[in-house]
């Protein structure tokens, strides 16, 4: 049986060099990837990943073993990427928006719908690709919550704990990226067609 993140990871505090090789190999595709959609540059992406595992390596004991490492990882990957952005004024502006009561928002149900057949896992690959392209009108706070629960499969909860904010706070913050993504992408907006040209 595989051992589990927070067992690799408690290894590692207790000086099992391997365990570490061993987190990097099992996190290093999703967490590129989730890099890579943060930074917008795969050239970034992968010196992000690798400061990353650095600081995993240099806080290694101050990872609690009743923790989740996935979301200690992001938390850490979250921080370097966001400050970055800043620091080199990439973060794209904010856009102009209301508040939005409730949880729900037509993109949303788009981006959470489950494909069946063949047609519908290609047109949801399609939305997905589409959703990665227009990344760019968030914030870096933003793209990191859709990133986190959209591509990345996160709860609510999970990308609270991830960002160290509140479950409310996260569900503000999703609401606000999804109404920055419906002006980027308006054919998913209601009243377009669900096909529209890509």
């Amino acid at each position: 049986m595989e051992p589990t993140d927070e067992t690799l990871m408690e290894a590692y505090q207790q000086g099992d060099e391997t365990a570490l090789a061993q987190l990097v190999r099992r996190h290093s595709g999703p967490l590129l990837g989730y890099l890579t959609r943060m930074s917008s540059s795969p050239h970034l992406a992968e010196d992000l990943f690798q400061e990353t595992f650095v600081r995993v390596h240099r806080k290694a004991d101050t990872f609690r073993p009743d923790g989740k490492f996935k979301s200690w990882l992001y938390t850490i990957a979250t921080h370097l990427a966001v400050d970055e952005l800043r620091r080199r004024k990439r973060a794209p502006i904010m856009l102009s928006l209301e508040e939005q009561n409730g949880d729900h928002h037509p993109l949303s149900d788009r981006l959470a719908d489950t494909a069946a057949g063949p047609a519908d896992c290609a047109a949801s690959a399609d939305l997905r690709a589409r959703v990665r392209g227009a990344l760019g009108v968030l914030t870096p706070g933003q793209r990191a919550i859709l990133s986190l629960t959209y591509f990345e499969g996160f709860t609510y909860p999970e990308a609270a704990r991830a960002l160290g904010r509140s479950v409310g706070t996260i569900k503000k913050q999703m609401s606000r990226a999804l109404r920055s993504l419906a002006r980027a992408l308006p054919d998913l907006a209601p009243g377009h067609a669900a096909g529209g040209a890509a």
